[in-house]
């Protein structure tokens, strides 16, 4: 890879480390906000959500440092709606998670041809990503319907 090529994808790493983190603190603020009779699997799925983005961010930092990068220490955008309903809550996860899933493009794109193990680790998230997004648009959809979710 050269030297282009590698500072465009730490660069890319650096992004969804940061997307990746704000991800934990997103996810982490909604279990807190969660209120009703489903609470506690809503709140339980939720956290689960909080150590996955950790464990990618941590995976994304990895990668910068074995490229020679310096992990990032910003953390992605955090947008507070005051919209607390668990359906607010999904959907605005499943924004988050679509930004997300760009960004593994993103760095798939730049690694194409270049790289096996960054194309192989983006690939692994894509399919992390993708089912990931079909699950919370199972969770936005009403019991019966088979159309996806749209927004």
């Amino acid at each position: 890879m050269d030297n282009t090529k590698t500072q465009a994808a730490i660069d890319a790493l650096n992004h969804i480390m940061e997307l990746e983190l704000a991800g934990v603190v997103r996810y982490t603020h909604y279990s807190l906000m969660v209120y009703g009779f489903n609470r506690i699997p809503i709140v339980s799925w939720l956290k689960a959500n909080a150590t996955e983005s950790l464990d990618h961010a941590h995976k994304a930092g990895e990668l910068v440092t074995l490229m020679g990068g310096h992990p990032s220490l910003k953390i992605g955008a955090l947008l507070e709606t005051e919209q607390h309903d668990t359906g607010d809550i999904l959907r605005e996860s499943l924004s988050h998670e679509q930004a997300a899933l760009n960004a593994y493009y993103a760095l798939l794109k730049i690694a194409e041809g270049s790289s096996v193990l960054l194309e192989e680790y983006a690939r692994e998230m894509i399919v992390q990503e993708e089912l990931h997004l079909d699950e919370v648009n199972k969770m936005l959809r009403r019991p019966g319907e088979m159309e996806p979710f749209k927004a």
